[in-house]
């Protein structure tokens, strides 16, 4: 049953974080089709995109009729699920330094390579302190190094220059604290937790196909927030609340696969 107010997912996207949120899920073109059905997607935009999909190697075709992520949707699902081991990955304090990226020798006229610069950095929670300068608290484990790994396994050009800073001046101190909405990022997570806690209620009282519905729209939301947070350390930000919240959608996340999991074995 389609809920009100919920935005119609792209069936690219759809199908991907489908079969990318666990190891080795797969569905028939049958049971894409009745995916698309539920979230009001025709049958010839998924099987249009199924065939996109396999052409780009992000699907592969199985011989008894099972789509599976490929080569390039493998590398998506890492992405979409890295989400899992943010918290593990943070340092159990911060020295007040900071993870610097610098793009002023990288092209402007390459709109693509442009656009997936820009989504890499704000994916790691860099934010433009001045133009081509990008800052985030160095707070990571690893330091310069891993974060310029991630950046560049997000798309980022290798041309940019990556690296850590320190001792700033108060007044710029002051300026590159206030890069990050932190009361608003704390606002989300309370949302985040109400809305996570209020669907848990509901879904065992739903049919299967309206739990289906809303363990995806629901999970996708929380997960969105998850994969965009720029993992801020305290003082900036309440890292418990952030925990709390990012455990909360793990369980969400799993009670949701348990539901897919159901939905597509309707169909075998």
């Amino acid at each position: 049953m389609k809920q009100t107010g919920a935005k119609k997912p792209v069936a690219r996207k759809l199908l991907l974080k489908l079969l990318g949120s666990r190891d080795n899920v797969q569905m028939t073109a049958a049971s894409a089709v009745r995916v698309g059905q539920l979230f009001g997607i025709s049958e010839n935009n998924i099987r249009v995109t199924l065939n996109r999909l396999q052409s780009t190697k992000m699907l592969s075709l199985l011989d008894r009729g099972y789509y599976q992520l490929g080569k390039g949707g493998e590398k998506f699902a890492r992405e979409i699920n890295s989400w899992r081991d943010a918290e593990s990955s943070l340092l159990p304090s911060w020295n007040e330094s900071w993870i610097a990226v610098q793009t002023n020798m990288l092209s402007k006229s390459d709109k693509k390579q442009t656009r997936e610069n820009e989504r890499a950095l704000k994916i790691v929670g860099l934010r433009k302190v001045f133009t081509d300068m990008y800052l985030r608290p160095a707070n990571i484990a690893g330091g310069a190094a891993v974060v310029r790994e991630k950046l560049c396994t997000l798309g980022l050009s290798k041309q940019a220059v990556v690296y850590c800073a320190s001792e700033f001046d108060l007044k710029l101190q002051s300026k590159i604290r206030k890069l990050w909405n932190t009361e608003e990022l704390e606002k989300q997570y309370k949302q985040g937790i109400s809305d996570l806690e209020a669907s848990l209620l509901r879904l065992p009282n739903l049919t299967l196909e309206e739990a289906t519905f809303e363990s995806f729209h629901v999970g996708d939301y929380a997960l969105h927030q998850l994969v965009f947070d720029p993992l801020l350390p305290s003082p900036l930000t309440d890292e418990a609340l952030r925990r709390e919240f990012s455990e909360l959608v793990k369980h969400y996340d799993d009670v949701g696969a348990q539901i897919w999991h159901r939905f597509l074995s309707l169909d075998q």
